[in-house]
């Protein structure tokens, strides 16, 4: 049994972990300010011996003893992350910089949980790892962008300066239940639409794609690199390469809900990458992983978890 802090604990994919981490035999420490995260998606482990919630802010500085650490906090979307663009920036770099002093401190082996917007609007596709990216450092997705790009120089260069222990890894689009469902992402956006029977929102016209992981199979491979030799730090993309254009990805919610919402075009915003593919070979073979649950599948649990929240809410 290990003792592990789960920063952003509380959120969609930090409470999944936490489960996971509980589920394998540690001891976890969950930890979150509650920006994006809900007490909700941990509710069920309140009452777990092994299960420890503290509400804390990776911006000041935290004093605990474990023995790993996932970094998992920071908004995700953009409708969370441009609400206040400084704060997203200062979760990526003062907590990075935070959690890392940690890790050296109590020289516990830590993990960023970066993404695949460091990569911007690529000019190579699919994204290998060795790609530096196409980022616009003054715009308004700039805020996450360069602070998760900021965090991976940090991690690095502790590794290199301190030796410490680092695994990083480049989360491409993922989804499931637990979900915010004002989040503003595509999944979640179209299923609650497409429930509530409103006009699901497409912007552009539609033919730009994404790749989505179901939320099972990402921790799978989260829990693997942190567990892989100390020498292989990565960065490495996780993520499903199954590629969908917007479009694709509307009909076959508007199908499995069974609404007969219709489809709005909007303008595309600003700084929109217009497709977005995970190279996996890395993972492949240095992890021996590759997502198992196809698109379909994954939304049907999805749905069934939103159908439930609305149906209560």
């Amino acid at each position: 049994m290990q003792k592990i802090l789960v920063t952003g604990g509380a959120g969609f994919l930090g409470s999944h972990l936490c489960e996971r981490l509980i589920e394998v035999g540690h001891d976890v420490l969950c930890v979150d300010n509650y920006f994006t995260g809900s007490k909700a998606n941990i509710k069920h482990l309140l009452d777990h011996p092994h299960f420890e919630l503290m509400r804390h802010d990776v911006t000041f500085p935290l004093y605990v003893e474990v023995d790993r650490i996932f970094n998992l906090a920071c908004p995700a979307s953009p409708v969370h992350y441009q609400h206040d663009p400084v704060q997203t920036t200062k979760t990526s770099v003062h907590g990075a910089i935070n959690m890392l002093g940690l890790a050296k401190r109590v020289k516990a082996r830590i993990l960023q949980a970066s993404t695949s917007e460091v990569y911007g609007d690529p000019e190579v596709h699919p994204q290998p790892e060795s790609y530096w990216g196409k980022v616009n450092p003054i715009g308004v997705r700039s805020c996450y962008d360069e602070g998760k790009r900021c965090a991976e120089t940090l991690f690095f260069d502790y590794w290199r300066q301190h030796q410490l222990q680092i695994k990083v890894v480049r989360i491409f689009n993922t989804y499931g239940p637990r979900m915010h469902p004002n989040d503003g992402r595509v999944v979640s956006n179209f299923i609650v639409q497409a429930l509530k029977g409103e006009d699901i929102t497409m912007f552009g016209d539609g033919s730009q794609t994404r790749s989505f992981c179901y939320v099972d199979d990402l921790i799978e491979v989260m829990l693997r690199m942190m567990d892989s030799p100390a020498t292989f730090i990565g960065p490495v993309n996780i993520g499903n390469p199954g590629e969908f254009t917007m479009l694709e990805l509307a009909e076959m919610v508007l199908r499995l809900t069974g609404s007969r919402s219709k489809i709005s075009f909007k303008p595309l915003p600003s700084d929109d990458p217009k497709q977005r593919r995970p190279d996996i070979s890395l993972a492949k073979q240095a992890l021996d992983w590759e997502p198992k649950v196809s698109l379909e599948e994954g939304l049907v649990k999805t749905i069934a978890y939103f159908r439930h929240l609305l149906a209560t809410s």
